[in-house]
């Protein structure tokens, strides 16, 4: 017999799961529009070299599925979907902003938060300023405060850290390497983090991060950050400064971000600004799975059976008014133990009972799951009551 389980780092999603996921992703959704980025949707499927491009050193696109298909074409599933900027922005009037929501996939060690198969919920501006850099960061300051999290912004700037490595004369050969395991700074510890920058000669760097904000005044990038902070002040969004914050992706060329929370080790999301097609862009990725273990949202769950006990037609006709006020409908015919036991294994709310007698007295025998309490209502007041 086939072996029906999930494969290791994907997974299924029903009932209220699936629910929640949803209502976060059109939560994300409605805010993305109201800031004007328009939808987009893109294959999953791409050519490997087109997928790849010039960032094989980069730890995310080492860990790409990689596919054949039968003409013996090498593909690849997509990892994220910035580098699909790169055909669906060329030649839109600027700035193209763009939002998507979808599957991602990597071909990595599962560990606690992290999958294989993920959603991304992405916006990107091709063609933007430190001023469409404030106006993202104001967009996950509003999701996070609508989600119930309780997040704090960290963001820094990849020419600060150039010109931090070249004070420190570290070749510019190393420079990506050191970058990158100072970015592990939040993961290991700064011993750790010390012995792997021995080898690049470059451990001394770690005290220049540990000196106060006023420090980095001297660096001409550091203007930058000063300026984003304060179109963020502008939007009423308050952004932290922090040194060595780097971003694993090799193509961030200036600023970039992370967002966190004590609640979780990971970072919520993360992004930053780039080059795609010879144009200043910048974006930023939410995580859905991380979105879904911290948001504080209700559910609307509410449900309701109606058993027809030989009036089809009646109960059929009921279903489609109720429908009609937004409420979902389950219909069962006959067996009514079978049809309870089915509204308890899926948490119904409520249960109709639509019989000879309801019929002739115009009124339902309503019952409430939860609590087991029964009452005859007529079709309006039966209405008000599930809605109350």
């Amino acid at each position: 017999m086939a072996n029906t389980e999930t494969v290791k780092g994907f997974g299924d999603y029903t009932g209220i799961e699936a629910a929640k996921r949803q209502k976060i992703k059109g939560i994300l959704a409605s805010i993305f529009k109201l800031y004007g980025f328009e939808l987009s949707e893109t294959p999953i499927i791409e050519f490997e070299e087109f997928v790849r491009r010039d960032n094989t050193n980069d730890e995310a696109v080492s860990d790409v599925f990689s596919l054949e298909d039968k003409g013996k074409r090498k593909l690849a599933l997509r990892y994220e979907f910035t580098f699909q900027l790169k055909r669906i922005a060329s030649n839109k009037k600027l700035p193209f902003k763009r939002y998507q929501i979808g599957e991602v996939f990597r071909d990595e060690p599962t560990t606690g938060n992290r999958f294989r198969q993920f959603t991304q919920c992405d916006i990107d501006t091709v063609g933007s300023t430190l001023k469409e850099e404030a106006e993202i960061l104001r967009i996950v300051d509003e999701i996070t405060k609508e989600l119930g999290i309780k997040a704090e912004i960290f963001v820094n700037n990849r020419k600060l850290l150039n010109e931090i490595m070249q004070e420190q004369k570290i070749s510019e050969k190393d420079r990506k390497n050191v970058i990158k395991e100072v970015d592990k700074l939040d993961k290991l510890n700064e011993k750790e983090v010390k012995e792997n920058l021995k080898k690049y000669n470059a451990d001394k760097v770690l005290e220049v991060f540990k000196k106060p904000e006023k420090y980095f005044e001297k660096y001409a990038s550091y203007k930058e950050i000063k300026e984003l902070e304060n179109y963020c002040q502008m939007y009423g969004v308050k952004i932290n400064f922090q040194p060595s914050l780097a971003r694993g992706l090799s193509y961030y060329n200036g600023s970039v971000f992370e967002i966190k929370t004590k609640e979780m080790k990971e970072t919520i999301c993360g992004g930053g600004s780039y080059v795609i097609n010879n144009i200043q862009s910048t974006g930023i990725s939410f995580g859905l799975e991380r979105l879904y273990q911290l948001a504080k949202i209700k559910i609307n769950d509410l449900k309701v059976l109606l058993i027809s006990i030989g009036k089809d037609k009646e109960t059929l006709g009921l279903a489609e008014k109720l429908r009609k006020n937004n409420i979902p409908c389950v219909v069962m015919y006959g067996k009514v133990t079978k049809a309870l036991e089915y509204a308890n294994s899926y948490g119904i709310n409520y249960v109709i009972f639509v019989g000879e007698e309801e019929i002739k007295k115009k009124k339902f025998l309503l019952k409430d799951m939860k609590t087991g309490k029964e009452s005859f209502l007529s079709e309006n007041d039966l209405t008000e009551k599930i809605l109350e």
